[in-house]
């Protein structure tokens, strides 16, 4: 599933992601941003691919609440998230192939965590 707009999903978000078997897959980008704007097809045909994960397009001019009280320095900036852990967070060069690399990486490695945002249930629920 692609999301592009949060703000006006929560119910379906909050519904995809109470299902533990759902990663979160969010790029932080800005409409601004041309390589967000390269990047942004991609990522969208990567999530016809995963049909049961969810991938989400945030802008952070329009959505900041969802970094919680963290910054993006570079984009895309991507977050994984399963089971509301945090799984990966960070800057990732804008080829795709390099974020399947990732999504195999944390399927291989169920325990690891990483810093990051708040599990995104709770930051949607305080945004709404």
């Amino acid at each position: 599933m692609f999301i592009q707009t949060p703000g006006q999903h929560v119910p379906q978000l909050l519904q995809a992601l109470d299902n533990p078997d759902t990663w979160l897959i969010a790029c932080y980008c800005a409409a601004w941003c041309d390589t967000c704007g390269d990047y942004h097809a991609a990522f969208q045909a990567m999530s016809e691919r995963y049909p049961q994960h969810l991938f989400l397009w945030i802008d952070v001019e329009d959505n900041p609440e969802l970094l919680d009280d963290l910054d993006v320095e570079n984009f895309p900036t991507l977050l994984i998230q399963t089971g509301g852990q945090t799984r990966f967070f960070g800057t990732m060069l804008p080829y795709i192939s390099h974020l399947e690399r990732m999504l195999q990486a944390v399927g291989d490695e169920p325990d690891t965590r990483a810093d990051g945002p708040a599990d995104l249930r709770t930051l949607l629920t305080a945004s709404a």
